[in-house]
């Protein structure tokens, strides 16, 4: 079964938009190791829904933008040593980190 982002302000979860600033030279290997660490530890977390990476033009941004069926189920991925081991690493390639959760507020379509 796939499972997609489906942004809808009726749909009750957490949302991570996590900015991640990278040196250009780095941005392709970054987003190579997000994509890993869902496949191997982040699918497997409870509560988890989906996660989308997205690549900036210039090079220098990675956003992940993820969803949580609660603010509970991705704190407690936080909290969990195989997730930190991925979360760390990113760290280590991006010069700067800044996740943060939101609610989805308007959503407009054509």
């Amino acid at each position: 079964m796939t499972v997609t982002a489906h942004i809808d302000v009726s749909r009750p979860v957490a949302t991570l938009i996590n900015v991640f600033t990278v040196s250009p030279s780095r941005q392709a290997e970054l987003i190579a190791l997000l994509a890993r660490a869902t496949e191997e530890t982040m699918k497997r977390q409870p509560g988890f829904v989906c996660a989308n990476f997205h690549a900036s033009q210039d090079g220098r941004r990675v956003i992940n933008y993820a969803q949580w069926q609660s603010e509970e189920h991705y704190r407690a991925m936080l909290a969990n040593p195989e997730a930190r081991v991925h979360m760390d690493e990113a760290a280590t390639i991006a010069t700067d980190v800044q996740p943060r959760l939101f609610r989805v507020e308007s959503v407009h379509r054509n």
